[in-house]
């Protein structure tokens, strides 16, 4: 199933500090790289793994240029990854719950 980019962008900035302007630019990066690899798949897709390049009477049978593309966007889509700096979910203090005491336990 293809991952909605909107779907996944709003996901990522519900996981970040918004107020964090290094990490907001981290997510768009992301984002543009997700598009792009999108596209990437798009044109492998379309003209297939590999091309064939004529130059004059030779004929040469390489990779598509995008799948190297697509290597190295997914290096960086990585490399974002380790960075980001997830604010921690499903955490709270203890002064969120109401309050206990010691007669509480049984």
């Amino acid at each position: 199933m293809p991952v909605s980019i909107s779907k996944l962008q709003q996901q990522l900035m519900s996981k970040i500090d918004i107020d964090d302007l290094v990490e907001v630019e981290k997510v768009e990066r992301y984002i543009s790289l997700v598009k792009l690899n999108k596209k990437l798949d798009k044109d492998i897709k379309r003209d297939g793994a590999t091309v064939i390049t004529e130059n004059g009477p030779q004929r040469f049978v390489k990779s598509h240029p995008a799948v190297n593309d697509k290597i190295k966007v997914s290096a960086q889509l990585l490399a974002i990854e380790r960075t980001f700096n997830f604010v921690n979910e499903g955490t709270h203090s203890p002064s969120d719950d109401n309050e206990h005491s010691d007669d509480d336990l049984i």
